[in-house]
């Protein structure tokens, strides 16, 4: 079976953030975010009852491309992260959330 470009893509995002997340990776720039930042905001956007995102965190989505972002929905659960908790990080940072980033 031949994979698309898309599923390619996918899979090397999910890699990329996996390592980031691990902290041993280059920076890979990813919708105007560093990835090697990404883990200033792993608290807020996991678990059941994460806690509020530290100013790092917001200043960090501040600078990303939200609605990029919210493109890679589908992956977070298999980075440990909860897509709900994710989705509302911009409101929970004071930012106007993306149609694209809404939770249904």
């Amino acid at each position: 079976m031949v994979k698309t470009n898309g599923n390619v893509l996918v899979q090397w995002l999910v890699a990329a953030l996996l390592v980031a997340l691990l902290g041993g990776a280059k920076a890979v720039v990813l919708c105007n975010m560093d990835s090697t930042k990404l883990n200033l905001c792993y608290a807020a956007v996991t678990g059941t009852h994460p806690p509020k995102p530290n100013a790092k965190c917001c200043e960090v989505i501040l600078h990303a491309d939200l609605p990029c972002l919210c493109g890679y929905k589908s992956i977070l659960p298999a980075l440990g992260i909860n897509p709900t908790n994710a989705m509302t990080l911009p409101k929970r940072c004071g930012l106007k959330t993306p149609p694209q980033c809404r939770v249904n």
